[in-house]
């Protein structure tokens, strides 16, 4: 179905212009969880076309993630979090859990935003313990942009460099994810030492 549905927006991204990249960006940063790779790596395909420009691409892949991204968590933060406090402990949720969670992204959200950007299954999801928690909005929102930022360039490039060359592709995707899955654990054991030195000292 994916695969179908990548084909799709091959020969159908062109109509939606950049409109349609920042309406499904949105989506797949949001409510929906929609792989963000099947529709970015077309892009970068229509820009090696010259159909479509880089920059653009990438602003509207950027805005329509952060938008996506605001979603949840103003969402998360209105609307949740007086949910969870009223009725969490329905779900084994305390009132203590809850200050926990604000605590622990008051301390480390940046690092949890930035790398939870760039991880499969959670990019959409970071988005809500940060709203829950009370995130302050601007760290919130630069490191939300770096990772998505990140992530959407190289999938563009990925379709740009390698085009409608479906195995590579996949390839090429699931090598990249494991090489981004490394470098942050590798980044999370620096940060975790780093805490850890300066809490010694």
């Amino acid at each position: 179905m994916l695969a179908d549905l990548a084909q799709w927006l091959v020969h159908n991204i062109l109509d939606m212009g950049y409109m349609g990249i920042f309406l499904l960006m949105m989506i797949e940063s949001s409510f929906i969880p929609f792989p963000s790779e099947i529709v970015l790596i077309p892009a970068g395909y229509l820009v090696q076309q010259g159909e479509m420009n880089m920059a653009m691409v990438f602003l509207a892949a950027l805005s329509g993630s952060m938008v996506g991204a605001f979603i949840n968590y103003f969402g998360a933060l209105f609307i949740g979090r007086a949910l969870l406090m009223r009725f969490g402990k329905y779900v084994f949720i305390s009132n203590s859990a809850m200050e926990k969670m604000e605590d622990f992204f008051q301390k480390h959200g940046p690092i949890s935003t930035f790398t939870g950007r760039l991880i499969p299954g959670i990019r959409q999801l970071i988005s809500i313990p940060a709203g829950l928690s009370k995130m302050s909005l601007l760290p919130f929102s630069l490191y939300t942009a770096l990772g998505a930022g990140i992530w959407s360039m190289v999938l563009i490039l990925l379709g740009y460099v390698l085009g409608e060359n479906q195995e590579l592709i996949s390839s090429y995707l699931h090598q990249i994810t494991l090489v981004v899955l490394a470098s942050l654990v590798i980044l999370i054991i620096v940060y975790i030492l780093r805490i850890r030195t300066k809490n010694n000292g």
